[in-house]
């Protein structure tokens, strides 16, 4: 095992420490910022997704700013704007809290359809303009993005087409019993000030530097066959299922092909493995597709869910 790969490995070991009952969550985050991407993180109020990117913040030399979203919030408020600074006699531009390594944009769906879309073009073009100039945000960039799915009163959906931008979308559960346990005597522990377990911090340059490795995990031809029919039968359902071709009305774009496979290779990677199995994909696929189908009226009215089709589209496209 590599250098590089034991400061990850360590890492994921040291926040499942920390952040109990959400190992799901931890280890798509990981590969969410290996694969240089955003989150859509949905889960109830209380299931640690700040602390969860916090700490992660914490355990790197990296910048990390937190934007409440609200709707009265101005798509100035993130990206920043140009001040007239009397003194100088001219226009200054001061960064807004975007321009940081970890950014965590809490309650997303809260804000008006303006300011989400110029969050969502600094992800995308990795950019701010404004002014009629360009400032670059850091190489290391990651949003995780959350939203309540219990309250939608007062919410601005999230167009379809934005959602596209984001790599996963990730939907977290209540812990169960056992982790709720563990999660008591951490906060026990904490409020008693009892001496907590300290991480070295990993440079900007390490995680650069798993991102480089990961390129080197192998996928074969038939488990990319495999991984391109996948996504073709979310477009071309009828080939494969009739039950599928009644619920799908819209596929996944190419976006979620080179996600499943960048994403396939990083969860092999972090498994321990130079190459691409079956499972790699199956752990990543519901997370990288279920906001990437769009489903027909008649689905939606039957209650089905995206999930579930994805369930289905794994029983109907048979293994490599």
């Amino acid at each position: 095992m590599s250098e590089i790969k034991d400061k990850i490995i360590g890492l994921k070991n040291f926040l499942d420490s920390k952040i109990i009952g959400q190992e799901d969550l931890i280890k798509k985050l990981l590969i969410t910022m290996l694969a240089d991407g955003h989150a859509l993180v949905e889960g109830a109020p209380g299931l640690a997704k700040t602390k969860a990117i916090k700490t992660l913040a914490e355990c790197i030399t990296a910048k990390y700013n937190r934007i409440q979203f609200t709707p009265d919030l101005l798509p100035s408020d993130i990206t920043g704007s140009e001040i007239y600074v009397a003194q100088k006699g001219e226009f200054e531009f001061r960064k807004g809290p975007v321009f940081a390594n970890l950014v965590l944009a809490d309650e997303i769906n809260r804000a008006p359809a303006k300011v989400q879309s110029a969050l969502l073009e600094a992800m995308a073009e990795r950019q701010v303009s404004v002014g009629g100039k360009r400032y670059l945000l850091p190489e290391l960039f990651m949003v995780m993005a959350t939203q309540n799915p219990i309250e939608h009163e007062g919410t601005y959906n999230l167009p379809e087409a934005q959602l596209d931008r984001f790599l996963m979308f990730i939907k977290i559960d209540q812990p169960d019993a056992a982790a709720e346990r563990r999660i008591l005597d951490l906060v026990r522990g904490e409020v008693a000030q009892t001496a907590q377990e300290q991480f070295a911090k990993l440079q900007i340059d390490d995680i650069l530097a798993a991102r480089r490795e990961v390129l080197g995990v192998h996928t074969s031809e038939a488990i990319e066959e495999y991984l391109v029919q996948l996504i073709v039968a979310t477009r071309k359902p009828e080939r494969y299922d009739n039950q599928l071709a009644g619920q799908v009305q819209y596929g996944a774009s190419p976006r979620a092909t080179i996600a499943l496979d960048r994403c396939a290779k990083i969860n092999a990677w972090l498994e321990g493995r130079d190459f691409v199995t079956p499972e790699d994909i199956h752990e990543v696929i519901f997370d990288i597709l279920r906001h990437r189908i769009i489903l027909t009226f008649e689905a939606q009215a039957e209650g089905v869910t995206t999930d579930e089709v994805i369930s289905r589209l794994l029983s109907t496209v048979p293994l490599p």
